[in-house]
């Protein structure tokens, strides 16, 4: 990391609606790079003249700036004008710097290498620092979790409406019918995106995969879907005001499950119960990963290769929810201490060709001597 024996500044150049860091400290949605500089506890945002009267009315910073007559004083120190992307930036950046007294800038994983190198063949120390680059947006206030449950509550609406409408559906000749229509992961999508977007959520694509297509965990899941047979439905919305996350995923079988299918889903049950008894603030997530295995272990489900693939359990049992659906803390190997105000979603899954997969996710917001569960959708396997 870049010594720091002067002044250092936080930058950005990147869209706030990319990179959720930036919207959380600016409040200000632009879907193109801008630069954001904070120093001495002040943030300000420069903007070209298509965005500067909408950042004064919208963000939250302590000044906006014109990039233009940064661009210009850039020009008249140097006699070359700015150009446009990483580089030009560079140039306005060190400018806003020196007339700050600044020499040294954290950047984080995700600043352009070209801005990185033009700024330090300027003269600058820049440090690029890991993830949480910024900090303090780990543990929610109570209006973001109160955002938070909104958008679970979008969720769950959708899922209901994904579970309703594969309930409904007829079994014949091992598959599900709707009539003479076979019913397919992209139709029960369908009704999942239809549901989000009258809510005014951002869909993304939603998981419905059946059978072993459910055996990889980011299998978005194609095709008619299976009678008997597991079926995971993970939906992981944004809410278009508010800019919040939900994260849930069901499993259901419509028909009957087999013996084995309902041990697996009787499993990953017990070490999602774990998991939520053991959380509270101060302890690892890599302690409530660790009681999701010892769950599985107990009864006799093993994480290993076979023929090539793994079968198990073999992803992080969560990771932080917020402004974006993967953010600080993960849950899983990495020792990552929990805080009181840390939303986290628990996701246990166990995944075994032949028999399916089966995940349960809800989320949970961290508290002194526990947590809360923000999901209220009754968990069913058979429907």
């Amino acid at each position: 990391m870049a010594q720091q024996d002067s002044a250092t500044a936080r930058v950005f150049f990147t869209d706030s609606e990319s990179d959720a860091d930036l919207y959380y400290l600016t409040h200000f949605l632009a879907g193109d790079p801008i630069v954001y500089f904070e120093s001495g506890g002040k943030r300000e945002l420069f903007l070209n003249d298509l965005e500067v009267d909408r950042g004064r009315k919208q963000s939250n910073v302590d000044d906006v700036h014109r990039l233009k007559d940064i661009a210009d004083r850039v020009e008249e120190r140097t006699g070359q004008r700015p150009g446009r992307g990483p580089v030009g930036a560079a140039a306005c950046i060190g400018e806003i710097a020196r007339e700050r007294g600044v020499r040294y800038l954290d950047v984080s994983a995700r600043c352009p290498i070209a801005l990185a190198d033009a700024l330090r063949a300027d003269g600058f120390g820049v440090a690029w620092k890991p993830d949480p680059f910024v900090p303090e947006r780990a543990l929610k206030t109570a209006d973001e979790v109160e955002k938070i449950r909104g958008a679970v509550r979008h969720t769950e609406a959708a899922m209901t409406a994904a579970i309703e409408r594969i309930g409904a559906a007829e079994i014949r000749d091992g598959g599900l019918y709707e009539g003479e229509t076979t019913l397919t992961s992209e139709e029960v999508k369908r009704t999942i995106n239809r549901t989000l977007m009258e809510l005014g959520c951002h869909p993304y694509e939603a998981i419905v995969a059946g059978g072993d297509q459910g055996c990889d965990p980011h299998d978005r899941g194609s095709g008619p879907l299976p009678a008997n047979l597991p079926i995971i439905i993970d939906i992981f919305p944004r809410d278009l005001t508010t800019r919040y996350h939900g994260d849930m995923t069901r499993t259901v079988v419509r028909g009957k499950a087999s013996d084995e299918a309902k041990a697996v889903f009787e499993a990953v049950a017990a070490a999602k119960a774990a998991a939520i008894a053991k959380m509270r603030a101060g302890v690892s997530g890599r302690d409530v990963h660790a009681e999701c295995n010892r769950v599985f272990d107990e009864r006799g489900y093993k994480t290993e290769q076979r023929d090539g693939r793994m079968v198990g359990f073999f992803h992080g049992t969560g990771h932080g929810l917020g402004l974006a659906v993967h953010e600080y803390p993960g849950v899983g190997q990495a020792d990552h201490k929990l805080g009181a105000g840390h939303v986290v979603t628990v996701e246990p899954g166990l995944y075994y060709p032949g028999i399916g997969g089966v995940r349960i996710e809800d989320d949970v917001l961290v508290t002194e001597d526990g947590c809360e569960n923000l999901c209220q959708l009754e968990t069913v396997f058979e429907i």
